[in-house]
C-alpha cells in the first residue's frame, strides 16, 4: 500500500489500533506505521500489558521484512512513550532505529509522558508533527483519557427499549424487547470495556452471566456487582470463573467468606445514607485501572448513577414498537420545570437491524 500524505498515515495507523479494541487495556490502544519512499515498510499495534508496543511491532515487522528503516517516516496514533514502565521507552527506540520524521495524532495525556515523548525526539534531530486526525484518536482512547484526566472510568450506560421508551412489561418481563442484532452489538460494547457493572437486583431477577458470548474475545471485562446490603446469592452466575467485585456498603463475614470461596473480591465504599458511594467508586475505578465502564442494570441503578453524575453516555437501543404502559429506563424524580432537564447531545445514531442505535453524551 501506498502512503502519500500524513492524513492517510494516519488513518491506516488508526485502523491498526483498532486491532487493539479488546486487548491493551489499561494501556491506550495505539497503532503505528512505518513509511519509508512511501511505502508501508512495518507495521504494528500495541499488545497486551507488559508486552510489546505499536511502535517496537512496527520496527520489529520492518526487520522480518528485511527493510532498512533508517530515514523513514513513522506514524503513530499516540505520542511515543518517554519512561520506563512494564516496557522501555519507545521515543528511545525510534531515535535508536535512526527515523527521520514522526508524525502523531496527539499528545499522550498520561502525566509520565505528556510532550516528554516528542520533545525527546526533537531534540534527537527528528522531524515531529503532532495534531493529525487527533479527534479519531481520543475517541479511540476515550476511557484511557478519562482515566488520565480525572481519575476515573469512563461509563457508559447500555438500554434498551421500545419506541415509547419502556423496557419491562408491568409483569417484569422484558425478553426480548430488541432484536438479536441489537443483542449481539451489545455485546461487542461490552467487550471493549474494561468492566462491565450491574445492580443486585439485576442479579437477583436475571442471574445474568454478564459477560461476552456474542463476539469473540481473548479476554473478558471485570466483572462489578453493586450490592449495598450484600444479599447476593454465592452461586449466582454472575461469580462463576472467580475475578467478580462485588460492591458494598456494609461488612458481613459469614458472606464474605463465601463470597472469597467463589473467587470474588468485596469493595467496601459506604455513603451517609448506608448506601454504596457511588462517585468514591469511580474514583476507585480509576485507581484499579479501569479505563471503561460498561454498565447494564436496572431501572433503579440506572437512575442513581445519573442523578450522582456517574455517567458519561447512554448507548440506547429502541425497538420499532410500543408497549404501554411499562417501566421506563430510568428512576429519576419529577421535574416541576424543564430548567431541571439533563441535557444530552447526540453522539452517533445507527440501525442495527430493525432496531435504532442511539450514543447520546451527558452535556
Amino acid at each position: 500500500m501506498e502512503i502519500s500524505s500524513d492524513l492517510q498515515g494516519i488513518a491506516h495507523a488508526l485502523q491498526w489500533a483498532a486491532k487493539g479494541l479488546f486487548t491493551t487495556a489499561p494501556n491506550p490502544r495505539v497503532g503505528c506505521v512505518v513509511v519509508k519512499d512511501n511505502l508501508i515498510i512495518g507495521e504494528g499495534y500495541t499488545q497486551p500489558a507488559g508486552q510489546a508496543h505499536a511502535e517496537v511491532q512496527a520496527l520489529d515487522d520492518a526487520a522480518r521484512r528485511g527493510f532498512d528503516v533508517r530515514g523513514a517516516t513513522v506514524y503513530v496514533t499516540l505520542e511515543p512513550c518517554s519512561h520506563h514502565g512494564r516496557t522501555p521507552p519507545c521515543a528511545d527506540a525510534l531515535i535508536k532505529a535512526g527515523v527521520a520524521r514522526v508524525v502523531a495524532a496527539m499528545a499522550d495525556p498520561n502525566p509520565l509522558v505528556a510532550g516528554q515523548g516528542l520533545a525527546r525526539l526533537r531534540a534527537a534531530g527528528i522531524k515531529v508533527v503532532s495534531g493529525v486526525m487527533e479527534h479519531e484518536a481520543r475517541e479511540l482512547n476515550i476511557g484511557f483519557f478519562s482515566r488520565m484526566q480525572r481519575g476515573k472510568p469512563w461509563v457508559r450506560m447500555k438500554a434498551a427499549a421500545s419506541l415509547d421508551g419502556k423496557s419491562v412489561l408491568h409483569n417484569g418481563r422484558s425478553q426480548w424487547i430488541t432484536s438479536q442484532a441489537a443483542r449481539d452489538d451489545g455485546h461487542w460494547w461490552r467487550a471493549r470495556a474494561c468492566a462491565v457493572l450491574t445492580g443486585i437486583g439485576t442479579v437477583m431477577e436475571d442471574d445474568p452471566q454478564l459477560n461476552v458470548r456474542a463476539v469473540d474475545t481473548p479476554r473478558q471485562p471485570r466483572r462489578i456487582v453493586i450490592d449495598s446490603h450484600l444479599q447476593i446469592n454465592p452461586d449466582a452466575r454472575v461469580l462463576e470463573g472467580g475475578g467478580t467485585w462485588v460492591v458494598a456498603a456494609r461488612q458481613d463475614s459469614d458472606k464474605a467468606a463465601r463470597l472469597h470461596e467463589r473467587g470474588a473480591e468485596i469493595i467496601l465504599l459506604p455513603n451517609a445514607h448506608g448506601k454504596v458511594d457511588l462517585p468514591a467508586l469511580m474514583l476507585e475505578l480509576g485507581r484499579r485501572q479501569i479505563n471503561e465502564l460498561h454498565v447494564e442494570a436496572g431501572f433503579k441503578l440506572n437512575g442513581s448513577l445519573i442523578r450522582e453524575a456517574c455517567v458519561d453516555e447512554l448507548l440506547l437501543y429502541l425497538a420499532p414498537s410500543l408497549i404501554g404502559d411499562a417501566q421506563g429506563l430510568f428512576d429519576l424524580p419529577a421535574l416541576d420545570t424543564l430548567d431541571g432537564k439533563r441535557p444530552l447531545s447526540f453522539h452517533e445514531v445507527k440501525q442495527i437491524g430493525p432496531d435504532l442505535r442511539i450514543l447520546a453524551r451527558f452535556i
